[in-house]
């Protein structure tokens, strides 16, 4: 953070119209300003999964190919996953990724949450070795 302090930049926050709010950007565009999704996606992103044999290499003077199952979104899901085999609560991941709905949340990646069976067997075992009967 010495070597490479943040910039401050103003912008509309949230929404394209919102009121200007000013953030400490980490990662700034080449001219200074914040970070395009586009511009990170194509540059950067599909640039790496092209090099890594991921996705076919761009032909000169074109766009790489969609791939929406190794798009910018799977890093969302892989954040989630992560988060949730670590026992995160869906309540903080729903924060966490920005969903007003907890339930959202919880239908869109209950698929990811490890199985409980293990950690429920633990915990009345050891319930149980506490006592003494």
């Amino acid at each position: 953070m010495k070597q490479f302090p943040p910039i401050e930049v103003t912008l509309p926050w949230k929404v394209a119209d919102g009121p200007p709010v000013t953030k400490r950007l980490i990662f700034t565009g080449p001219r200074g300003g914040h970070v395009w999704r586009t511009s990170l996606n194509e540059e950067v992103w599909k640039r790496a999964l092209a090099s890594a044999g991921v996705i076919p290499d761009r032909k000169p003077g074109k766009s790489y190919a969609e791939s929406r199952e190794n798009g910018m979104h799977a890093l969302r899901h892989f954040y989630a996953s992560v988060l949730l085999d670590a026992g995160e609560n869906i309540k903080a991941l729903a924060e966490y990724l920005g969903h007003s709905d907890p339930g959202l949340t919880l239908r869109v990646y209950a698929h990811l949450m490890p199985s409980s069976q293990e950690r429920t067997r633990k915990a009345v075992s050891a319930i149980f070795r506490s006592q003494k009967l």
